[in-house]
């Protein structure tokens, strides 16, 4: 099976980028229910997606919410960019949901050890 590491850049605003985080999610369920290894990486503006489901305003957070849960809980493997966290003022917020903030090279995520772990990249 592959090896696939999604890097979700996309945050909230827009349509496209709506799409892009949705597609990023259903991309990791149907790869991990067909065997392959996956890992979501929330990356630049996608931090502040975190974010909102961790205090969800709407239906549509509520829903996604649910949905990125139900996908963790199930086991998906992710990570947040701890510097871009920071960017986009969110990584107070993150930290205190304990979500797995990351800062491999320069305080990013380090696409070059995926690569050497033998990841495929894939960037929404």
């Amino acid at each position: 099976m592959s090896k696939v590491a999604i890097i979700l850049l996309a945050g909230p605003g827009t349509h496209e980028s709506h799409a892009r985080m949705f597609h990023s999610l259903v991309y990791s369920k149907e790869l991990r229910e067909k065997g392959h290894e996956v890992r979501l990486i929330f990356d630049g503006a996608s931090t502040e997606w975190l974010a909102k489901w961790g205090d969800p305003q709407d239906d549509d957070d509520r829903m996604m919410s649910g949905f990125f849960a139900g996908l963790r809980d199930a086991g998906l493997v992710y990570i947040v960019c701890d510097f871009c966290a920071g960017a986009f003022n969110v990584h107070d917020k993150l930290k205190t949901q304990g979500e797995p903030l990351v800062a491999e090279y320069l305080n990013h995520p380090s696409v070059a050890t995926l690569i050497d772990d033998g990841f495929q990249l894939l960037t929404l």
